[in-house]
């Protein structure tokens, strides 16, 4: 069964209820919750929830969004669980827990973290545009690349071990609700975990309630700059994923619905199961009709028989 994320309609000023209905109308029973919904709209949900209106699978945090951030702003990393502020890692922490409470409430399985980020400057977008250019592989391109990896390796050491303090507090502290912790690779290079640090930290909670989150689109970027490879995130990790966010790629731009992009969604046969949490985390402008057609695809992929 595939969940639809609220980030393809939070942005239409819709009560949580039309948000909610809207969804359920495209033939979904699940959704997942996603990080720029204020609380209002989500006490809404809990409402619906505890009515039986509402099915949620999983909440990408900051879920509710922080206080006193304006929505825009209210972004998965406004602080990170990587933080070597001691105050920043704490309200990252503090807003995390309370994603954990509402995800009880709403007897989700999981919570998606991004886990904050190596303080570099961010070089993605500049890579994403040498690649739109037309300059991957070249001369500059390369070196470009490999002076933004090695600057990212000498300064990554301190943050992977502030992120894991924190993921030590929230994975006690989950486990007590009986949430999932799914940890998402990210599109940022200077995010974390890139490919190679997901194994390292799950290692370090081997046998906890901390999981991988495969994002897709982010996974075939990496792989389409030359970054990693899409089944270096996937092999390794096999046996320890609970959920995906599905959507199709072009290129390097990524949230587009299945079947619109060049992703070849058969490749994540071998690592889909059905207790899988399966997201699609379409952006708009898709339309209702376009992630329809999306599901149709899948349901041909995966064997699912109902959105």
């Amino acid at each position: 069964m595939f969940s639809l994320s609220t980030v393809w309609n939070c942005g239409k000023s819709l009560s949580g209820r039309e948000m909610i209905n809207e969804i359920k109308a495209l033939g979904f029973k699940r959704i997942e919750l996603n990080f720029s919904l204020t609380e209002s709209i989500v006490h809404e949900i809990v409402q619906l929830h505890k009515n039986g209106e509402a099915d949620i699978s999983s909440l990408h945090n900051y879920c509710p969004a922080p206080p006193g951030i304006e929505l825009k702003y209210a972004t998965p990393d406004c602080y990170s669980l990587a933080s070597l502020n001691d105050e920043e890692r704490a309200k990252a922490v503090h807003y995390t827990k309370r994603t954990i409470d509402t995800a009880y409430s709403l007897n989700a399985r999981a919570v998606v973290l991004h886990c904050g980020r190596v303080e570099i400057e961010e070089k993605t977008r500049r890579l994403s545009e040498m690649y739109s250019q037309g300059l991957k592989d070249t001369r500059f391109y390369n070196i470009f690349k490999s002076a933004m990896i090695k600057e990212r390796a000498e300064k990554r050491d301190v943050h992977i071990n502030a992120v894991c303090r924190s993921l030590e507090e929230l994975s006690k502290y989950a486990s007590g609700k009986d949430i999932k912790i799914g940890l998402e690779n990210r599109y940022y290079y200077r995010e974390i975990p890139t490919h190679d640090e997901i194994g390292m930290i799950l290692n370090r909670f081997q046998g906890s309630n901390i999981f991988y989150w495969h994002d897709v689109g982010h996974a075939q970027i990496f792989e389409n700059l030359g970054l990693a490879k899409h089944i270096d995130y996937l092999e390794p990790n096999a046996y320890r994923i609970i959920g995906f966010h599905l959507h199709d790629i072009e290129g390097t731009k990524d949230h587009k619905s299945p079947h619109s992009g060049k992703f070849d969604f058969h490749i994540l046969e071998p690592y889909v199961s059905n207790g899988t949490l399966k997201v699609l985390e379409i952006h708009p402008p898709a339309t209702g009709d376009d992630i329809k057609r999306g599901v149709a695809y899948l349901n041909k992929i995966f064997g699912e028989g109902e959105s």
